[in-house]
């Protein structure tokens, strides 16, 4: 993953969930701040959810765009100093919680700043050929589209483009679009200024991590969402049948985890036109998140050998079947493209000898959860030897206590029974009071590559804080916030402790 660096370690902490006086966490002077805590601890990796819009659910693993950043991530006070706002405009925003993001509550206020902040910057550069003018143009592969679509999607309230628009608009008549976009040429172009903003903003904020020598990890997942710009814009690249509509979506089968299997409503591609235009496409994605971060975690790696694949319509994944992707010639188009890629490569779950030689094959290192590593069979018997406990990994994996899918490190503790409690504490010599602390300590001194430690259990917060719970859609996914006082000179101290004694300053091999 990274060539130059022996050790790392990293926190895993979204942009959203940073502190910030305006309800989300954001681009502005607290991610600036956060940086510089990271600075203190010997932080080398800082690690992120996908940055793009997102849609029904806010989750940022179904975003409108694949392509676009998040606008609410933008930064308002940055905005007020370069005079596309005014300080009355920022003191009008309501008092938010400051441990959870109130996403609906977000969108209805801060999004009306943003807009008139890019009304305001039109208006001064009228008719001028600016940056912006050469933004769009470098961005215009995914950017037109993306901006129609956001005014469309405002026009119908959010309806499903592929079900629930007019046939002129969801079959893309170049008249009828043409038309629309002529009758909403500001409003179109308010969503490319936004798109601007947000670029100019993390550009910057990039180019202060990188001075303290911090490299962001970002995240891709390797399906889109359905009711996106991605499918409305490029529709040819995903199965449909012959009317248009999407024939086949992806999930994973029955398991002894869920009888029916699990039904993620994903379009699939196809496979055989992204292989026909040279997966130009696939390049395209991969240079706008490179030009954005560092490092790029791959969410379902296995899907570039295999996937799952489930008729459309299907209220189940039990009627579905797997499908075999030819990943090896998909990533030679890609290192001939680029060159190294450093990718990480999310290779959770049952994976196949054939998965593990794509990734192996190709240099990537794997995933690998020290809470995994106390689970049990589909029998019951505790997984003690599992390869998912350090004495068993290998050099080239990242390994994390939990991620955004699992519960933190205290709940994931909390919710044991008494039997897999005395195991955890057996193997981790330790009492319970210490069990995160300790959790966290074996994980920076393992073997492992690069460690990465969210930062909800550096904090020890309980199953409260937890990121996300899977197939679950409620207002508390995505939602948790970091407040400013916690980011405190004794975990800074702490960490950069453990840092030191487990050689993860990123210096060995440089």
């Amino acid at each position: 993953m990274n060539s130059k660096h022996k050790r790392d370690a990293g926190i895993l902490l979204h942009i959203t969930s940073l502190p910030s006086p305006y309800g989300i966490g954001d681009l502005g002077r607290n991610a600036y701040a956060v940086a510089d805590w990271m600075e203190k601890a010997d932080i080398r990796l800082w690690q992120l959810l996908p940055l793009n819009p997102t849609g029904f659910g806010n989750s940022p693993y179904a975003p409108r765009s694949t392509f676009a950043g998040n606008e609410l991530l933008i930064d308002l006070e940055t905005l007020m100093h370069e005079g596309y706002l005014s300080s009355e405009d920022l003191q009008s925003m309501p008092s938010f919680p400051d441990d959870r993001v109130h996403f609906q509550l977000v969108q209805e206020r801060k999004l009306p700043l943003l807009k008139k902040a890019a009304l305001a910057f039109l208006h001064k550069n009228k008719d001028k050929d600016t940056a912006f003018t050469g933004f769009c143009r470098e961005q215009s592969f995914w950017l037109d589209d993306y901006a129609l679509f956001m005014v469309l999607y405002e026009t119908y309230q959010d309806a499903r483009w592929f079900n629930q628009w007019p046939e002129g608009f969801s079959k893309r008549d170049k008249n009828v679009l043409r038309a629309f976009s002529k009758e909403h040429e500001r409003e179109v172009a308010i969503w490319k200024v936004l798109q601007y903003f947000f670029a100019l903003q993390w550009d910057a904020f990039k180019r202060y991590v990188n001075a303290k020598r911090i490299q962001l990890v970002g995240d891709v997942p390797i399906f889109v969402a359905a009711d996106s710009a991605d499918t409305w814009s490029n529709l040819h690249l995903f199965k449909t049948d012959e009317e248009g509509h999407f024939s086949a979506v992806s999930g994973v089968p029955p398991d002894i985890f869920s009888a029916t299997g699990q039904l993620w409503g994903n379009p699939v591609y196809d496979w055989d036109v992204l292989e026909a235009e040279g997966y130009q496409w696939w390049i395209k994605r991969l240079e706008r998140l490179f030009a954005m971060i560092d490092i790029l975690r791959i969410d379902h790696f296995r899907g570039f050998d295999a996937y799952y694949e489930i008729p459309a319509g299907d209220r189940t994944a039990e009627r579905g079947q797997w499908i075999t992707v030819d990943g090896k010639t998909f990533f030679k188009q890609v290192r001939d493209h680029f060159g190294s890629v450093p990718i990480i490569a999310e290779d959770l779950g049952l994976m196949t000898d054939s998965v593990e030689a794509l990734r192996d094959d190709n240099g990537f290192p794997g995933m690998k959860i020290l809470q995994f590593g106390f689970s049990k069979d589909e029998k019951g018997r505790s997984n003690y030897y599992d390869d998912f406990l350090p004495h068993n990994w290998k050099e080239n994996f990242v390994a994390y206590t939990g991620t955004h899918d699992n519960n933190t490190t205290l709940g994931w503790f909390n919710s044991l029974d008494v039997q897999d409690k005395e195991m955890v504490l057996t193997y981790l010599d330790c009492e319970e009071t210490e069990v995160v602390r300790k959790m966290i300590r074996t994980l920076m001194l393992s073997c492992a590559r690069t460690a990465i430690i969210p930062m909800q259990d550096l904090l020890e917060k309980d199953e409260q804080a937890r990121m996300n719970y899977p197939s679950t859609c409620n207002d508390v996914n995505w939602s948790w916030r970091a407040t400013a006082d916690e980011f405190t000179e004794e975990i800074a101290h702490t960490l950069a402790h453990l840092v030191a004694i487990s050689a993860r300053n990123g210096l060995l091999g440089t």
